[in-house]
């Protein structure tokens, strides 16, 4: 565990502009970790509140200072990621995932309809072969009946990411759709992220590495688990992304293609980003450009509020 002062003295905090709205922001503040080991970051979302935004640190800290695991592979596969844009926008989305054979399309988006939804899917259908849907826990569990209906009705999906918000939810829904379920929240955000895969309420198993609290404790879990796992990112920079892409590479196995390709949504990124070259992505070690890091550097606003932040959640971060 590093010295508080020695974080405060590697930490750059930055504001990356994104190209649309994506989880109700357009801005995506960071802070980096310049350690001795690597960049790590340290992303957790402004509402989380310092126990949960620990465990994103501790992620950050990893990274920065202790070694990177044995990978098996070179390259991971990654999903196109579609925001909840209207159907007509969905080809300037997809133009950012060349080569994409899975796309994950954002639904149950507040304000929007379920035929708003059934429209972007078929959009989506229309260029990529294979259609996940990921709902965030939006949809009540008959919602979510009627979803998976309307939204197989001119094709299948992959699976349905977090279709309802609880457990018993998800485990009821399995039961009555045809439909494959995939759990993320009821993972990242459990105190016992087992208890979905114990209860029988998943079929896939969508694993954040920061939210986890990094490669190594994602990992740990991912033993636990007997069914595919699925890595995505957490609207990661280049660092955080690079970290997922490691994640995913340490995998013993690897059946689905993996959400680590956001780094689209952003006009500019701290690092240069490699385009995906057939639907894969590289896996290798990420270094932001000076130049970079400091056109997007934070106000000295904003980046005081993340040091204070950082004073939170340290003492919570390996407990």
């Amino acid at each position: 565990m590093p010295e508080l002062d020695d974080l405060l003295e590697r930490l750059h905090v930055v504001a990356l502009p994104m190209r649309v709205r994506f989880r109700g922001i357009t801005v995506r503040e960071v802070a980096l970790i310049d350690g001795p080991a690597g960049w790590g970051e340290f992303g957790a979302f402004p509402e989380y509140e310092a126990p949960e935004a620990a465990a994103w640190l501790a992620a950050g800290i990893e990274a920065a200072y202790r070694p990177a695991p044995v990978v098996h592979r070179d390259r991971v596969p990654i999903n196109a990621t579609v925001p909840a844009v209207p159907a007509a926008q969905v080809p300037e989305v997809l133009a950012r995932f060349p080569g994409a054979r899975t796309a994950k399309v954002k639904v149950a988006e507040p304000g929007q309809t379920l035929a708003d939804d059934v429209a972007r899917v078929d959009a989506v259908r229309a260029q990529v072969p294979v259609v996940r849907v990921d709902a965030n826990g939006g949809w009540t569990l008959p919602q979510a009946v009627a979803a998976a209906a309307a939204l197989t009705a001119d094709g299948p999906l992959e699976y349905l990411e977090q279709p309802c918000a609880t457990v018993e939810e998800l485990a009821a829904l399995r039961r009555r759709v045809d439909v494959p379920i995939a759990a993320d929240e009821s993972i990242r955000k459990a105190s016992d992220p087992l208890r979905v895969v114990r209860a029988r309420a998943a079929d896939v198993a969508v694993l954040k590495v920061a939210p986890l609290g990094g490669v190594s404790r994602m990992l740990d879990i991912a033993a636990q688990i007997d069914i595919p796992i699925v890595v995505s990112s957490a609207l990661d920079s280049a660092v955080g992304i690079a970290r997922g892409l490691l994640a995913a590479a340490a995998l013993p196995e690897l059946v689905h293609a993996c959400g680590l390709g956001t780094g689209g949504f952003f006009v500019e990124d701290v690092a240069e980003v490699p385009a995906p070259v057939d639907g894969y992505l590289p896996v290798g070690t990420v270094v932001p450009d000076p130049a970079r890091l400091s056109g997007l550097a934070a106000t000295p606003q904003r980046r005081q509020w993340w040091i204070e932040r950082l004073r939170e959640c340290y003492p919570l971060t390996f407990e």
